[in-house]
């Protein structure tokens, strides 16, 4: 494909990304998202089946599903509420799309999981997973809550919404690689300077989607309004309510700290907020004596 037209797609896509993660409760037909995409139904459809390995249909079915076990974790929704929020004609059409997806109804997994901190496992489901036993898990908090209270500063506290220029990536093995595509268009322009942050924003969680299909962006922070080129998409994160756990930290131990951090948001009475969770970098770990990353990590976040 010439380089122009993939690059050409590439925004299109960034617009049609958004679009779905902005209606999800919405009408997210084929005719209407290949209509944000300006292709014809049938193009659009071979297009995005290419790209993400799923069906436009598979694909926001996924996302309904995956986010409403976050809100049944971390909010108080009902059944109801949730298949609402999340384009579902009525609870009943949810619970069966849910069921069939996980093999459990959502009322049944909200009653017996226990372990919100372990990756979400579904009886005959296509998560494999076993969970620990109570007494392991009871270890592991303790581990957690000690960790960050040696490895962390935690704030909550109000942000303004932060500009950025980003490029979309599936999967944590090609999200370095997005970085330097991102570098190598914002340097030469003179966006990308010593003081630059970086960051990442996750749009699914590794706790339920798996690691394959989770979406996130490589952004670079702007200090001024650009236009959207090709690839490089423009979106506002959005400002409001946040925990901001900060770190320094080598980069095998991100997990352990988002889960940290997600421990801390739960045992001081907090929900998770409607935005995505996010990172910004305050160093190239690779430039650090010990391979440290300086980073924040951002919840956002309701009482």
């Amino acid at each position: 494909m010439d380089s122009n037209l993939k690059a050409t797609y590439a925004g299109r896509m960034n617009e049609v990304f958004t679009y779905i993660d902005q209606h999800l409760s919405g009408d997210l037909s084929l005719e209407k998202i290949a209509g944000v995409a300006h292709f014809s139904p049938f193009h659009f459809h071979r297009l995005f089946k290419f790209i993400t390995g799923e069906t436009p249909g598979e694909y926001v079915q996924r996302r309904r599903i995956e986010k409403s076990v976050s809100l049944l974790l971390h909010q108080q929704k009902s059944v109801s509420e949730i298949a609402h929020v999340l384009g579902f004609s009525d609870g009943s059409a949810y619970s069966k799309a849910f069921k069939k997806f996980y093999g459990i109804s959502p009322s049944a997994f909200r009653q017996e999981h226990p372990y919100r901190l372990e990756r979400i496992q579904f009886p005959n489901s296509k998560i494999g997973h076993e969970y620990p036993d109570t007494d392991a898990y009871l270890r592991k908090l303790n581990h957690l809550k000690a960790w960050i209270n040696m490895e962390a500063k935690i704030e909550v506290k109000e942000i303004a919404p932060i500009e950025v220029a980003y490029i979309n990536c599936t999967g944590p093995q090609n999200l370095a690689a997005t970085f330097q595509q991102l570098i190598s268009w914002a340097a030469p322009k003179g966006f990308f300077v010593p003081n630059s942050k970086m960051a990442t924003v996750y749009y699914d969680s590794f706790k339920v989607t798996p690691a394959e299909k989770v979406r996130m962006s490589a952004c670079l922070l702007l200090e001024s309004t650009l236009a959207a080129e090709g690839a490089i998409g423009l979106r506002t994160l959005a400002g409001g309510k946040y925990i901001v756990g900060s770190y320094e930290i080598l980069v095998e131990e991100f997990e352990k700290s988002w889960t940290a951090l997600f421990l801390w948001m739960n045992e001081n009475g907090y929900a998770m907020g409607d935005a995505e969770p996010f990172e910004i970098y305050h160093n190239n770990f690779n430039e650090h004596p010990e391979k440290k990353a300086i980073v924040d990590f951002y919840i956002p976040v309701k009482k």
